[in-house]
């Protein structure tokens, strides 16, 4: 599914849907908490259900969310990708520790050492590399992380063996879906978070592809979003929607290319319909993607850093709209569990610190940037005039 997407958003589906630019998509941890409450409280077929509905709600009202585009400046955008990064980087170290901590490989020295060797090259080759292999830096530095993690026995083969050559999915293997009024209005209000989070990836795509969004270009792109979730309904899948690591991986690379995309969408295709070679690519010890992903989404930050430097810091009430964005959208990162006790449908949004840093920055942005208000807190937040040296004399005008 992920595959079918990502060429849609980098080619297009004529005028209906995709972005045409350098994207790659997959499943979004947005609509995993959702999904699996809906399951518990209905069962799959409402699941799979809800999703397809909440994805045509999504394509409905994907060119109506495009308008608000020019409510996201480089503040608000800049204040997302920077969130997008910094929570990022916490799921890097988690895949080069490892995931259970009582494990005796847990946070092992070897873990590491082999992460950093893998940064490294990549860092070097990036750095000092010329022309193809700059952009090669990455895909050089795992495979020779896989190189390296065989002989320690961190590369576990044992899934290709198992999986079968081919398999493709079954429409509605689950039985006919069902659309339970809480759950299609779950799904709709993740599908406007994930517009949110897309809306941000997509215009930090195309600036750093040199390809300004147009409103059409975004709505496009939204659609393809609904697509996912559609087909996902009816295929058993997830609702997919563009990578943030994509943005790391188009800056680092400095690969513009949307074909260059679509064929690694085919290619994503193949590995689902040949679970064979999707269980190869698999088999790539977590430590190795780890160290890889610590750049790239430290890249991210980077970029929403950089897109910051276009707004006037000195304006005292931007600064505090990003200091709040940013420091909202990290709460629930840094903080786990924090609003555990709060309805199901409200987790949606305040377990998701881009959702949070999107939410925030948006709104903050439209009350004191387009409003009257905004120009009554900067008559009080603007700095006094200076005082008069009194060592220096005034100057008297020549009569």
């Amino acid at each position: 599914m992920a595959g079918i997407i990502t060429v849609v958003q980098s080619l297009g589906l004529g005028k209906l849907a995709g972005a045409r630019l350098p994207i790659v998509t997959g499943a979004t941890f947005v609509a995993m908490s959702p999904m699996i409450l809906i399951t518990k409280d209905y069962g799959l077929q409402a699941m799979y259900g809800s999703m397809l509905l909440g994805g045509v709600i999504g394509i409905a009202l994907a060119w109506p969310f495009a308008s608000i585009v020019r409510f996201f400046p480089p503040l608000v955008s800049g204040s997302v990708l920077t969130v997008v990064g910094i929570s990022l980087i916490g799921v890097a170290g988690g895949l080069i520790v490892g995931s259970d901590p009582k494990a005796a490989t847990f946070a092992a020295p070897s873990r590491i050492a082999l992460a950093a060797g893998v940064l490294a090259i990549a860092v070097l080759f990036t750095v000092l590399g010329r022309g193809v292999w700059s952009q090669l830096g990455i895909l050089i530095a795992l495979i020779v992380g896989v190189a390296v993690a065989a002989p320690m026995g961190l590369v576990k083969l044992d899934g290709v063996s198992k999986a079968a050559w081919f398999g493709a999915p079954h429409p509605f293997h689950f039985g006919a879906p069902q659309f339970p009024i809480t759950a299609v209005v779950a799904m709709a209000i993740v599908m406007a978070v994930v517009f949110a989070e897309s809306t941000a990836s997509m215009l930090a795509i195309g600036e750093i592809a040199g390809k300004p969004l147009s409103r059409g270009d975004l709505a496009r792109g939204l659609v393809g979003d609904g697509l996912s979730a559609v087909l996902g309904g009816l295929l058993n899948s997830f609702v997919d929607t563009i990578f943030n690591q994509n943005v790391g991986a188009v800056a680092s690379t400095r690969v513009y290319s949307r074909y260059v995309t679509a064929v690694s969408g085919a290619i994503l295709v193949l590995l689902g319909l040949v679970p064979r070679f999707g269980a190869l690519v698999a088999a790539v010890p977590q430590p190795v993607i780890g160290g890889v992903g610590l750049m790239l989404f430290a890249t991210i930050s980077v970029i929403g850093i950089d897109t910051l430097r276009k707004v006037d810091l000195s304006d005292r009430l931007n600064l505090t709209l990003i200091a709040v964005s940013i420091g909202v959208g990290l709460v629930p990162v840094l903080t786990k569990g924090m609003f555990d006790k709060f309805p199901s449908s409200a987790q949606i949004l305040l377990n998701s610190g881009i959702s949070l840093a999107a939410a925030t920055a948006f709104t903050l942005n439209l009350i004191f940037n387009h409003t009257g208000i905004g120009d009554m807190a900067r008559g009080t937040t603007k700095p006094a005039p200076a005082e008069p040296d009194p060592e220096t004399p005034e100057t008297v005008p020549a009569t």
